[in-house]
């Protein structure tokens, strides 16, 4: 495994790290681990294996450790691997998928801990905007067998099939290091997390390159792991404007003002919900933030200021 290297962010993963890590050295490619700033046990998990590790003092976010991995290795293929994903075999035919004409990454089969494939998460197509609106405006919720929602999430897709796809999941994703850098990265703007991996492959698709799946590698994986070290109320805030600043890029003005007035109107409607639901006035104060972000998107649009960081909401 010369050619590999396998880089893994972790973020209070004490739990979980352990198994990845010792999946990962069994494949025989180099592995980095970059820590976003663990006060649990992670760097001592760690440090127990004979991996590289980057202790950031601070959170940089998914992206800018992910980044932070990539430049760390000189391997001509990286793979991108969650804590809380455990590979079970090789990872060769990733390899051998990123090897061919013009494919840029490949994405491998996540399944849980039954061994059923994590179907509607590890593949889907880029969001469109239909797709986003009738997600922030529950609709999706309410009537999730609608044929926008399952196109998005192919839900109809045989996942035992190699084959090209738009978006695998960044919980399990060979890149190719040459095309990481023509692009530029992963986006840091998408701070914390969320959709800085859905941003990548839409810059792939924009420049004419391929991303494969691949069922053969496969890799068990919890799920959330990093996603439930943030509070409700931050969980929240950073969805949503990882998904206003992925709208703001990829979407035409007024395509990306409706999602805007979506975002608003479901936001509205969790606040009362949630409101109701737990007795209690915070979703107020969670979904005011959002809904004053979004209406000042959908007012005044979006400019370059917009793109330059995600807004702390």
């Amino acid at each position: 495994m010369a050619a590999i290297a396998i880089v893994i962010v972790t973020y209070q993963s004490e739990s979980v790290i352990g198994p990845c890590l010792d999946a990962a050295a069994d494949t025989g490619a180099e592995v980095i681990a970059v820590d976003n700033a663990s006060t649990d046990g992670t760097l001592a998990e760690i440090a127990r294996r004979d991996v590289r590790v980057i202790a950031n003092p601070v959170n940089r976010g998914f992206a800018a450790a992910a980044n932070q991995g990539f430049a760390a290795c000189n391997r001509p293929y990286v793979l991108l691997l969650n804590p809380d994903a455990v590979l079970t075999g090789s990872i060769e035919p990733l390899r051998e998928a990123c090897a061919a004409e013009r494919v840029a990454a490949a994405g491998g089969c996540l399944v849980d801990s039954a061994g059923r494939p994590q179907s509607g998460f590890m593949v889907r197509r880029l969001p469109t905007p239909a797709a986003l609106i009738l997600e922030v405006a529950l609709l999706n919720r309410a009537w999730p067998g609608n044929p926008v929602n399952r196109r998005y999430r192919e839900l109809d897709s045989d996942l035992g099939m190699s084959r090209d796809v738009e978006q695998p999941a960044g919980a399990l994703l060979m890149v190719r290091r040459d095309v990481w850098r023509e692009i530029g990265g992963f986006d840091e703007g998408y701070f914390p997390l969320w959709f800085e991996d859905v941003d990548f492959c839409r810059r792939l698709a924009d420049r004419g390159y391929r991303v494969r799946y691949v069922p053969e590698v496969v890799a068990k994986h919890t799920g959330g792991h990093s996603i439930s070290r943030l509070t409700v109320e931050n969980r929240r805030i950073y969805w949503y404007g990882s998904l206003l600043r992925y709208s703001a890029k990829h979407f035409r003005p007024g395509a990306f003002r409706v999602v805007s007035l979506a975002v608003v109107a479901g936001s509205l409607l969790r606040m009362i919900a949630e409101s109701a639901a737990q007795r209690n006035l915070k979703p107020l104060a969670v979904y005011g933030k959002v809904v004053r972000l979004a209406g000042r998107y959908f007012l005044f649009g979006w400019g370059e200021g917009t793109l330059r960081s995600n807004p702390r909401l």
